[in-house]
């Protein structure tokens, strides 16, 4: 299928994906998806590794040709405007694309001057980018020698030393410590609030919860799309039990026994931690089925309770039913 025109800026959301679809030969890494992001939104485009998040990415930067289906960007079709589209967005990879043996103040620089800033407008910049990082003081040192949180932080100011409007952000906390995701995602939320438009990709689904909405990607496809609440509340197929135990791992054993011999209507039990989560039709019906199920394994039930379903127990009932439809 051929790209389809460009769509005026005032006529369309600043990110657009309409049936996009991506092949490799027999593989398709991304199946028919569409969605939007609306100005000033942190959108997360959530799931697993391998699920299709970066191949979407990479088509709306033109970075790759879709195989059918459409990706705008602020209006400009991405695979026929690619020069436009890279003009206004910022980009921040899997893997922090900075210089090590420049200082921090060279790679703000080295970006700005890739993305046509002139002296003085890099004058002004550089101080401001250092600034938000939190790198006043540290702007001489070379970039190898600072720790990833700050390396996580001057790559955000990099990809977007030219004022972008819309900033892709390709699981950019991936392996830094949770101080210096907190830190980072508070820099999302001011940019948000400074009206650019956000799209974000994780598998940690304690950050797909700082999401206004989210996507959940899995095998290529769209599993679900919506706010973090609308998912929580029309996704779940059942109802959620955390159950506190001894033995986490014997308990597990028994439950999935149970579960495959229709002994308890198990939908889902996955381990959380030291705790287990088990989805049920009934919570309040199935709760001293359960416990007197794995007290009579001979483990000790030092808790059991209804509670609201995280995001990942959406992702696993989302990921099972497109599992079912596919």
């Amino acid at each position: 299928m051929m790209p389809g025109p460009s769509i005026l800026p005032n006529q369309a959301p600043p990110i657009l994906v309409q049936n996009l679809t991506k092949r490799f030969g027999k593989f398709t890494a991304v199946e028919d998806v569409s969605f939007s992001v609306q100005p000033g939104e942190v959108f997360g485009w959530l799931g697993p590794n391998g699920a299709g998040k970066t191949t979407t990415i990479r088509m709306l930067l033109g970075l790759l040709k879709p195989t059918s289906g459409n990706t705008f960007v602020l209006g400009f079709n991405s695979a026929t405007q690619t020069k436009e589209v890279h003009a206004h967005v910022g980009y921040m990879s899997q893997q922090f694309t900075l210089y090590n043996d420049l200082t921090a103040r060279q790679n703000i620089r080295f970006y700005g001057g890739v993305h046509g800033l002139s002296s003085r407008e890099l004058q002004q910049r550089i101080p401001e980018i250092l600034r938000m990082a939190g790198l006043e003081g540290r702007e001489n040192v070379l970039t190898g020698g600072l720790s990833g949180g700050w390396k996580q932080r001057l790559a955000l100011g990099c990809a977007i030393v030219h004022h972008p409007r819309v900033v892709f952000l390709d699981e950019p906390t991936a392996g830094v410590d949770p101080i210096s995701r907190r830190q980072f995602w508070e820099l999302i939320y001011q940019m948000a609030k400074e009206g650019v438009t956000i799209l974000v990709t994780t598998h940690y689904m304690d950050e797909a919860e700082l999401c206004q909405r989210g996507g959940f990607m899995s095998g290529g496809r769209l599993a679900a799309l919506d706010s973090v609440s609308q998912l929580k509340l029309t996704r779940m197929r059942g109802q959620v039990l955390e159950i506190n135990i001894s033995d986490p791992e014997k308990a597990m054993l028994i439950l999935k026994a149970a579960q495959q011999k229709n002994q308890l209507p198990l939908d889902e039990v996955a381990l959380y931690g030291a705790q287990i989560h088990a989805v049920v039709p009934d919570a309040q019906k199935y709760m001293q089925a359960i416990q007197r199920l794995l007290t009579d394994g001979n483990v000790q039930v030092n808790s059991i309770a209804w509670i609201a379903p995280t995001l990942e127990d959406v992702f696993i009932c989302s990921v099972k039913t497109i599992g079912v439809e596919h």
